[in-house]
């Protein structure tokens, strides 16, 4: 028999997708959660998914807890990952906006700085509740009631969970894209001109680079400290490294560079800006994060 939810149900896979993926920092985890996610509802007995009222909750309430148990064990996965960890790099923001319910910016984050990789390395410093509780409330806007109901913390435990979360989230000095555009494409332009006084001046004395290459592609092992440091480290890049192609491009919601080498993109570039001036770099090379960037 046909599933009478079955247009709904499908409809929710952007929405767990863009949670899932916010939660666990990583694409083809939030794909494995949501996949699980919907096993689990056609798992349900005809009866069963007849008595759920609100399928579009009951998969969200799913898909919160699959992720909240991967996030209690990511710590000890992350022991093994061979090097420093970065989140997954997203292309192209606008297919990650669709159809997603309005949020207040007087009071929460936005989306556009909820995937952006500043923040999510931050929200990987947190505990597994304070993020769930965080992203619920603040981003997706569920009510503490309905995070508690997830998490299995009462409503006001869930409230001082997602206000620690807040208080190590600074977006006060976030630039515009129109600054954060001009200073990726000095940099870009200082790089591949091999221009080391313009790639010291584009960075913050206290800028930090960090690669990950999983151990499947050749990167710096330890994040590189100090603006000059940095650029002596780009400069040594341009200078003996392979001959690749910078091409401008949106990362997490972000103005960011790729690397082309022979047409295939090997690495991608997430920038963090502040008063003008580069604070950090990512460096992601590792080619099972690259996969959304090099398919079709």
């Amino acid at each position: 028999m046909t599933d009478p939810h079955l247009p709904g149900v499908i409809d929710e896979r952007r929405q767990l997708i863009n949670l899932a993926y916010r939660l666990l920092g990583s694409l083809s985890e939030a794909e494995d959660v949501v996949q699980e996610t919907y096993a689990r509802w056609y798992a349900l007995s005809e009866r069963q998914r007849r008595e759920v009222a609100a399928p579009g909750a009951w998969l969200t309430t799913v898909a919160s807890r699959i992720c909240l148990d991967l996030l209690g064990s990511a710590r000890a996965r992350r022991e093994r990952y061979v090097g420093e960890w970065i989140p997954e790099p997203v292309p192209d923001r606008s297919e990650w906006f669709v159809g997603l319910a309005s949020v207040d910016p007087a009071d929460r984050v936005t989306l556009d700085e909820s995937i952006s990789m500043a923040f999510l390395v931050v929200l990987d410093s947190m505990t597994p509740a304070e993020r769930v509780s965080f992203i619920l409330h603040d981003v997706f806007r569920y009510s503490f009631a309905e995070v508690a109901d997830i998490v299995g913390r009462t409503p006001a435990a869930c409230r001082q969970l997602a206000s620690s979360a807040r208080r190590r989230i600074d977006t006060s000095r976030s630039p515009s894209s129109a600054v954060r555009t001009e200073v990726v494409r000095d940099f870009k332009r200082a790089w591949e001109t091999k221009d080391i006084e313009a790639l010291i001046g584009l960075l913050d004395p206290q800028a930090i680079a960090t690669a990950d290459g999983g151990g499947l592609a050749l990167s710096f092992p330890d994040p590189i400290n100090g603006g000059e440091q940095v650029a002596h480290a780009w400069m040594e890049i341009a200078t003996h490294g392979p001959a690749v192609t910078l091409l401008e491009r949106t990362v997490n919601g972000q103005p960011g560079l790729v690397a082309q080498l022979d047409g295939t993109i090997v690495s991608v570039y997430a920038f963090d800006i502040a008063d003008g001036r580069i604070t950090r770099i990512w460096v992601i090379r590792n080619p099972e994060k690259l996969r959304p960037w090099t398919a079709g």
